[in-house]
């Protein structure tokens, strides 16, 4: 068969050792910073019940997924996210463990869609989750983890903002502007996409879907330019619902800026998040530039335990993936280089040299250290172009004249310089 038989899938990829490397550099940044935040790593498994994504959002994620029929008759999907995974193994053991539950993971995901920029069929993602405490500083301190997981790649204030709402507080303002409550989903469907739709096709929807005015809708417009709590306070001071929402935001962003991290977060009423079951602060974090998708997203969603069966908790959340978050870094120049490297290349001069030449090499490799050798006979200089190639520190050469003597030769290869080395001190 052809080898064009065998092309990979549209929107999968391969981890060549260079590409790998950077969804390992991406991958041990998350896990460093999840750790200095005292969270605790989880998995679960890739294939899951489709009526747990269902549950969670609705029949019409059916033709997002990757489902089918297992040989039990059993409806199944390959995970498109991990919190429903998470809800479910927390509903099985939640009510005996001390609150909060601080867990993190890096699921890969898989979701059948169309493929665009920053999004492909696959993809590794972070998971963090607080879960049992409702309090406004569980809220700061999962934003927080995202900022410095960023921070972590070397990206900094002048590349990405946390765009930061609170549905709550959204909830109040639309029904102060006169959205009824039967048309509140309307419009927080609208507004999730103004941004990307032009002015005159979000007035239409506004008038057809939610039911406003060109007054209603201006006045709209106001409060989701609004950036500046203390306005809205002013503004809708007397109804109890903003006030309440306005100063949980405040408390929100001063945790935040008494952490160092206050440039990196906006107020930002156009951000509400798609998925239906978040129920108070959202955010979602973009490079400054605005040129690629959102890199993460998330927000307090206290009612999902309840739906996959678990004992009602409050939690927050957040999922960064993996592919905008490499266009970003490669972006601003901040893809480490890859290069093999190897602490040792061992050299026999001859194949009498190769039975000693395997024995110090697996004491090296016990100890810790990363050996190579030509697995043939091969000429010297041969192999000192693989020691090159294999990105090695240090060549050991081992000859006859050597043996006699006890020794090995040790050259830097960076510098040249050679000196003899017992075996014993060696060994």
């Amino acid at each position: 068969m052809a080898t064009s038989d065998f092309a990979k899938l549209p929107g999968f990829r391969d981890f060549p050792p260079e590409d790998f490397a950077l969804r390992s550099h991406i991958q041990n940044s998350w896990r460093r910073v999840s750790r200095r935040y005292g969270f605790s790593e989880y998995d679960g498994p890739p294939l899951e019940s489709l009526d747990l994504y269902v549950e969670k959002s609705g029949e019409e994620i059916v033709g997002q997924l990757y489902h089918f029929v297992d040989r039990g008759d059993r409806e199944v999907a390959l995970r498109p996210e991990m919190t429903p995974s998470l809800a479910r193994i927390l509903g099985d053991r939640s009510r005996g463990m001390s609150k909060p539950i601080r867990w993190f993971s890096m699921p890969q995901l898989f979701r059948y869609e169309r493929q665009q920029r920053g999004r492909l069929r696959e993809h590794f993602q972070w998971n963090v989750d607080i879960v049992g405490e409702g309090g406004v500083a569980a809220d700061a301190e999962v934003v927080a983890v995202a900022i410095d997981g960023l921070r972590e790649l070397g990206l900094g204030s002048a590349d990405f903002a946390a765009r930061v709402s609170d549905r709550r507080l959204l909830n109040a303002l639309l029904r102060a502007v006169g959205v009824a409550d039967d048309r509140m989903a309307a419009a927080f469907g609208v507004i999730d996409k103004i941004e990307r739709i032009p002015d005159e096709k979000s007035a239409e929807l506004l008038r057809a879907d939610v039911g406003l005015d060109g007054a209603q809708i201006a006045m709209l417009r106001d409060v989701l330019g609004n950036t500046d709590l203390t306005a809205l306070s002013e503004k809708f001071g007397d109804d109890e619902a903003v006030s309440s929402a306005v100063d949980r935001l405040r408390e929100y962003v001063g945790m935040l800026s008494a952490m160092g991290l206050g440039d990196f977060v906006e107020i930002d009423l156009k951000i509400v998040r798609g998925l239906a079951y978040y129920t108070g602060i959202v955010f979602e974090l973009f490079d400054r530039q605005g040129e690629l998708r959102a890199i993460c997203g998330g927000g307090r969603y206290d009612r999902l335990l309840e739906l996959v069966g678990g004992e009602p908790l409050p939690a927050v959340g957040f999922g960064m993936g993996d592919v905008v978050l490499g266009e970003l870094l490669d972006e601003r120049g901040l893809v480490p280089e890859h290069a093999p490297e190897l602490d040792y290349f061992m050299v026999p001069v001859t194949e009498a040299q190769r039975p000693e030449t395997l024995r110090i090499a697996h004491v090296l490799r016990d100890r810790g250290h990363s050996v190579a050798y030509a697995l043939r006979d091969q000429g010297v200089a041969k192999q000192m172009k693989a020691a090159t190639r294999e990105g090695a520190k240090t060549v050991l050469l081992l000859g006859p004249d050597e043996l006699e003597r006890g020794c090995i030769v040790a050259r830097d290869m960076s510098t040249g310089q050679e000196v003899d080395v017992s075996l014993s001190e060696l060994t």
